[in-house]
C-alpha cells in the first residue's frame, strides 16, 4: 500500500494531471524551475488546494478523512514563515499536537532537535527568517505524522541547519514515515530515494535520482549542463 498516492491530480491553469505514488519510508524530492508547479502539487497533495483527481493517504481517500484525522496523519510546512501574532516559539511548536488533544508529547524534544530551547519563550514574530522556518519544522516533527509535505524547507537555512534538516528527514523516513519536499539544489537531490521533476505544470520524470537526473533532462528542463568535478562538499561533523 502506498503512503501517499496521487491519481490524475490537476489544478486548472497551474498543474496538468499528475500520477504519483510514494511508499512508507520513502524520502522524495520535487525539483523544477521556478513556477513549474512544485508548490501547487504539494498543496494539492495536502488537501490545501482545490483540485481534480484523487489523493489517498495510507490507502484512504483524502476527501473522506475528517479534519482532525488529517491533522494526525500529515504535517505541512509552508514555503513562507509568516506570523501575524506574537505567539511564543513553544506555543507554535505545541500546535503540532492540537489534533492529538494538545497532549504536548514530543514538543520539548522537537524544540531541542532544532536548537530552539533557548528561544522557547520568545515571540515567534521577532525571530529571523531562518529561525522561523526551524519553528515550523519543529512543529511538523512534533506531530509524529506518517506523511510529511514540506515546501522548500531548506531555502532560508544556513548550511549547517540545512544539513541538520536533511539528517532529520532521513531519520523520519527511517522510522517509517513518508516525506515529500521541494528543493532547488540538484546536488542534494542525489541523496534522496525518489526525485520527481516538474516542468511547466507537468510531471516530466520520477524515479531514483541517478535514473532521472540525466544530462539530457537537465538541459531540457533547467537549461544547464552537468560537469562532474571536485568541489566544496559540506557534511555534519
Amino acid at each position: 500500500m502506498s503512503a501517499l498516492e496521487l491519481n490524475d491530480v490537476a489544478v486548472p491553469g497551474r498543474l496538468m494531471p499528475v500520477t504519483l505514488a510514494l511508499a512508507p519510508g520513502q524520502l522524495a524530492g520535487l525539483v523544477g524551475p521556478n513556477g513549474s508547479g512544485k508548490s501547487t502539487l504539494l498543496q494539492a497533495a495536502g488537501g490545501l488546494l482545490a483540485h481534480s483527481g484523487g489523493v489517498r493517504w495510507l490507502g484512504r481517500p483524502l476527501a473522506r478523512l475528517p479534519v482532525g484525522e488529517r491533522g494526525r496523519l500529515a504535517a505541512w510546512v509552508p514555503q513562507e514563515a509568516h506570523f501575524e501574532f506574537g505567539f511564543t516559539v513553544r506555543s507554535v511548536v505545541a500546535q503540532g499536537r492540537f489534533a492529538h488533544g494538545d497532549d504536548e508529547q514530543g514538543v520539548e524534544a522537537a524544540l531541542e532537535r532544532f536548537a530552539l530551547t533557548a528561544l522557547a519563550h520568545r515571540p515567534v514574530n521577532q525571530l529571523s527568517g531562518g529561525e522561523r522556518h526551524r519553528v515550523l519544522l519543529a512543529r511538523a516533527l512534533a506531530t509524529g505524522a506518517a506523511i510529511h509535505l514540506w515546501d522548500e524547507p531548506l531555502a532560508a537555512l544556513d548550511p549547517r541547519h540545512a544539513l541538520e534538516v536533511l539528517k532529520l528527514a532521513r531519520e523520519i523516513t527511517h522510522a517509517g514515515a513518508t516525506l515529500l519536499f521541494s528543493l532547488h539544489d540538484l546536488r542534494l537531490a542525489h541523496n534522496l530515494d525518489v526525485v520527481a521533476v516538474m516542468d511547466a505544470g507537468r510531471l516530466r520524470a520520477v524515479g531514483a535520482p541517478e535514473e532521472v537526473l540525466t544530462p539530457e533532462l537537465l538541459i531540457e528542463v533547467f537549461g544547464v549542463r552537468v560537469r562532474r568535478e571536485s568541489g566544496l562538499n559540506l557534511f555534519l561533523p
